[in-house]
C-alpha cells in the first residue's frame, strides 16, 4: 500500500465518515492499495492514545466503506505494519466480502451517455472526453456513488439539459460533506437536510438561467460601456436573481415537517450567461438587502460612500421590488448563499489536488480576493499554480453567506465555517467576516501536454502571490 493525501482519501472514501468519528479518533495517515481497490487509515484513539489501522473496500454500489480493522497497538509503526498485513489479506478476498447488505440499486454509470451525441451538453462532452478535464471526471465519479437521485433524472439531465444546475447540486453535496455533515437524502425537498455536530441546516438549490424566447436563448444586454455595465448590475441582474428566488419562496419549504425548527437556506448560482457569475456578486447583495452603496455629496463639499435604500428594479417592461429579505414570507429564509467558484473548474482543481487526472496537465488560477488581517477590506489580486505542493483549496472556499436580518430562525455562522458571512443593518451598512483568504472571482487556465515538473522547478514551487492593491498590479 502507498501513502496518499487526506484530500485524495476524502474524495474517494470521505463520504462514509460519520461526524462523530473525529470525536472518537484522530485521523493521522491515509493509504491506498496499489491497485486502488482498498483504502487504509491510521487513527489514534483520543481517550487512551492507542493506534489502529482501518481498511475500506467497495460495497455493492462501488462506494468505499469500512470493512475491517487491526487491533489497538501502542505505536503508529506497529499499527501501520498491521494495517499493511491486513490490506494484503483483503486483496485475496472476493468483492462480496466488502458488501454491506444495505445497498439498494446498482452502481450508477455516470459518464456513459444516455442520449445521442447531438443532445449532450458541450461541457459534459468536455468532462467526458477531454484530457484537460480528466481531474474533474476523476473526482465526480466516486462522489456520485454517494449521491442519491431521488427524482430519478439526475444523470440524464447532467448529460444534457441541466449540466450547470446539476454541477451546482454536486458542489453543495461536496461542500456539506467536507464540513462534516451527514445528509438525510430520504426527502425529495428540500435538496439537502444536513446534520452534524454543530447542528442542522436545510438547503434548497436555486439557479439563474439564461433568458429564453421559445427554444432560443436571448443574449444578455451589452456591457461594453460603463453605463451599460451599471444598468446590467443595478437592474438586469437583480431581476434575474429575483425571479427564481421568489419562485422558490412561493413553494413554502418551511412548512414541511422535516424542515421544522432548523435554518432554511436558499443556495443560488448564476448561470445566466457564460462567465456572468464572476461579476454579479454586487447585484445579488443589492437585491437581497435592497440597498446600494452610492456616492453622495456632503455639506462641506466633499463626497462619501453611503448606503441608499432601493425601492425597485426596472428593465424593459419588467419591474420588481427590491429587497428579497423585506418580503414578509422571506422571514422563513435564514440566509442566501452563493459563490463564484462552483463551476466545473472547481471540480477540476479539487480533482487535481486529490490525485486525479493526467500527469501532464498544468493548471493555473488567478483572480481577485480579500484577505483578513490587512486592515480595511480591500480587493487584492492573486495568482496560483494549482499543481504546486503548497497550493491548497477547500470546497467551502469562496462561499458567500448573506444573512437575513429578519430571519425567524437565524443561521449560526458555525454551521458554515470557512465561508464569508455578510450582515446588513436597518440603514444598509453591510459588515463582513471572512476567512484569511477569500476569493471573490477567478479564472482557471488548463494546459495539457506540459512538463509540469519543469514548470514547478522554474517557478521555485511558488503557489500563491498576492498584490495590494489590485489597481497597482
Amino acid at each position: 500500500m502507498r501513502e496518499i493525501s487526506k484530500a485524495r482519501f476524502n474524495a474517494i472514501g470521505g463520504y462514509a465518515r460519520h461526524p462523530r468519528a473525529h470525536v472518537i479518533g484522530e485521523e493521522l495517515t491515509f493509504f491506498e492499495d496499489e491497485g486502488g481497490a482498498l483504502l487504509g487509515l491510521l487513527v489514534r484513539d483520543r481517550s487512551d492514545g492507542d493506534y489502529a489501522g482501518m481498511a475500506f473496500g467497495r460495497d455493492k454500489r462501488l462506494r468505499f466503506r469500512w470493512t475491517a480493522m487491526t487491533g489497538w497497538l501502542e505505536t503508529p509503526k506497529a499499527a501501520i505494519d498491521a494495517l499493511g498485513n491486513l490490506i494484503a489479506e483483503l486483496r485475496a478476498k472476493p468483492d462480496e466480502f466488502h458488501h454491506q447488505g444495505d445497498e439498494v440499486g446498482e452502481p450508477v454509470d455516470f459518464f456513459t451517455p444516455v442520449h445521442p451525441s447531438e443532445r449532450l451538453h458541450p461541457d459534459f462532452l468536455n468532462v467526458t472526453a477531454s484530457e484537460e478535464f480528466s481531474s474533474a471526471r476523476g473526482i465526480i465519479e466516486p462522489m456520485m456513488r454517494w449521491h442519491e437521485d431521488l427524482d430519478g433524472n439526475f444523470v440524464e439531465q447532467f448529460q444534457s439539459t441541466a449540466f450547470d444546475q446539476r454541477i451546482w447540486e454536486l458542489y453543495l453535496f461536496a461542500m456539506l460533506t467536507e464540513l462534516g455533515y451527514v445528509l438525510d437524502q430520504s426527502h425529495a425537498v428540500p435538496d439537502y437536510i444536513a446534520g452534524g455536530l454543530s447542528g442542522q441546516v436545510a438547503i434548497e438549490a436555486v439557479t439563474v438561467g439564461p433568458t429564453r424566447h421559445g427554444n432560443s436563448v436571448v443574449p444578455p444586454p451589452p456591457t461594453e460601456t460603463a453605463e451599460e455595465l451599471d444598468a446590467y448590475l443595478r437592474h438586469y441582474m437583480p431581476i434575474k436573481f429575483g425571479s427564481p428566488l421568489f419562485t422558490k419562496l412561493r413553494k413554502e419549504y418551511w412548512k414541511h415537517p422535516q424542515v421544522a425548527d432548523m435554518p432554511l437556506v436558499f443556495a443560488i448560482a448564476d448561470f445566466s450567461s457564460p462567465g456572468s457569475m464572476a461579476r454579479t456578486r454586487s447585484s445579488l447583495e443589492r437585491y437581497l438587502y435592497g440597498f446600494s452603496l452610492e456616492t453622495v455629496a456632503n455639506s462641506d463639499g466633499t463626497t462619501s460612500q453611503k448606503p441608499v435604500k432601493i425601492t425597485e428594479h426596472k428593465w424593459g417592461q419588467k419591474t420588481i421590488p427590491s429587497g428579497f429579505f423585506d418580503i414578509p414570507e422571506a422571514e422563513n429564509i435564514s440566509a442566501v448563499i452563493s459563490t463564484t467558484s462552483e463551476t466545473i473548474s472547481k471540480f477540476n482543481r479539487l480533482g487535481l489536488l486529490s490525485g486525479f487526472g493526467a500527469d501532464n496537465v498544468l493548471m493555473t488560477r488567478e483572480g481577485t480576493c480579500i484577505q483578513s488581517g490587512l486592515g480595511a477590506m480591500e480587493t487584492l489580486l492573486f495568482k496560483a499554480i494549482v499543481n504546486a505542493k503548497e497550493y491548497t483549496e477547500a470546497w467551502v472556499e469562496g462561499l458567500d453567506v448573506y444573512h437575513n436580518p429578519r430571519a425567524q430562525t437565524p443561521l449560526p455562522e458555525r454551521l458554515l465555517p470557512g465561508a464569508a458571512h455578510y450582515r446588513c443593518d436597518a440603514v444598509g451598512n453591510v459588515t463582513c467576516s471572512t476567512p484569511r483568504f477569500h476569493p471573490l472571482a477567478s479564472t482557471t487556465r488548463v494546459i495539457a501536454n506540459v512538463d509540469v515538473a519543469k514548470v514547478l522547478r522554474e517557478s521555485a514551487g511558488e503557489a500563491i502571490r498576492v498584490w495590494k492593491p489590485a489597481t497597482e498590479a
